[in-house]
């Protein structure tokens, strides 16, 4: 399975210490030079930096179609335009995306995606993590990753979670 990855899915997942579930559930994924750049390179002593150059099943590619990636610069960030660049490319099995205008561009363009939100439902039903409800909490608290009660509630009856407690959010 070809998977490419944004940066958000390998950060996230290093503060809430889960960047694991990725090579347990894809083996090994693919990051553009650009997100490599955002993480390793400029991220360099911030969360996820050493962890992501570490990890000897995370490779990087770079991405030959440079018109297509500056016409996605027009929407989206330099990791997001590689990253969705990259995945149509190599014919890539799944890209790894967060961002909504990410999300949507890269569904358009006939990609499937995976958020880490959905990555920690697959760790849930696959018996790696306890509570799906802890991860999320450590994801929003933690991590600060926005989204929605909604989403949160959804998530949590996917995997038969049970809601023991969420503070309001104007965010429904």
């Amino acid at each position: 399975m070809i998977v490419i990855s944004n940066s958000s899915a390998l950060i996230n997942l290093v503060i809430i210490g889960r960047l694991d579930l990725l090579r347990e559930k894809f083996g090994e994924i693919i990051v553009p030079q650009a997100v490599w750049q955002e993480v390793v390179i400029e991220g360099a002593g911030k969360p996820g930096a050493k962890e992501v150059e570490r990890a000897n099943w995370i490779r990087v590619e770079e991405v030959t179609n440079k018109p297509l990636v500056q016409l996605l610069e027009q929407k989206l960030d330099d990791g997001e335009s590689e990253a969705i660049a990259l995945a149509l490319e190599v014919g890539a099995d799944l890209v790894l995306l967060d961002e909504r205008d990410a999300r949507d561009t890269a569904e358009s363009l006939g990609l499937d995606i995976l958020g880490v939100i959905g990555i920690l439902i697959w760790a849930k039903k696959k018996g790696l993590i306890l509570s799906l409800q802890d991860e999320l909490d450590q994801l929003r608290n933690v991590a600060k990753f926005r989204f929605n009660d909604k989403l949160y509630r959804r998530a949590l009856a996917e995997v038969g979670d049970c809601l023991l407690y969420t503070s309001p959010s104007p965010r429904d």
